[in-house]
């Protein structure tokens, strides 16, 4: 999935819709949705609106599971297969991104104009850190260029044993 730009960002196509440092002044991810659908002859809905909104209104990573609950408790009567089917293109838009915690679940977080994040995930606990490391960030430049790729974005999740078992930690320490 595209999270982040290399260096000169412009205004993102539908369907790669990366993810910049700040949140830049494009249009509303309704609009950035609403083209994405047009794109695919399908129509912006009540439904799908109120499932984007319950994914911006969230900080951090989600269940689909979850989500379907929060939208209920807000008496937003959507059809699990909505919810199912939104995410799915909201994957394809570029504007959310899978996260892979465990082999139970899937997770699934807001990327469209946030900082990229990557995480370390714990096998034993299941316990996430999410970072950030400007090392990272200029491998995957560098390594695009040699190819003369151009960089728009990166997904880096790692595997390991947390040296002391916890719940979920949020927190975004940078990496240098």
């Amino acid at each position: 999935m595209i999270q982040e730009p290399a260096s000169h960002p412009s205004e993102p196509s539908v369907e790669s819709a990366p993810t910049f440092d700040a949140p830049l002044p494009w249009a509303p991810l309704c609009s950035v949705f609403r083209r994405f659908l047009r794109s695919r002859d399908l129509k912006y809905t009540q439904e799908r609106a109120d499932v984007l909104e319950a994914i911006i209104a969230r900080d951090g990573a989600f269940e689909a599971e979850e989500l379907m609950l929060d939208l209920r408790s807000q008496s937003h009567f959507v059809s699990k297969a909505t919810v199912y089917r939104t995410i799915r293109l909201l994957l394809d838009a570029g504007i959310i991104q899978q996260m892979l915690f465990d082999s139970k679940q899937s997770h699934y977080q807001l990327i469209y104009g946030k900082v990229a994040r990557d995480s370390m995930v714990c096998m034993k606990s299941g316990r996430h850190l999410e970072f950030h490391s400007a090392e990272l960030v200029a491998l995957r430049n560098r390594l695009c260029a040699e190819l003369g790729w151009s960089a728009v974005g990166h997904r880096f999740q790692i595997y390991a044993i947390s040296p002391e078992p916890s719940s979920s930690d949020s927190s975004v320490p940078s990496i240098t």
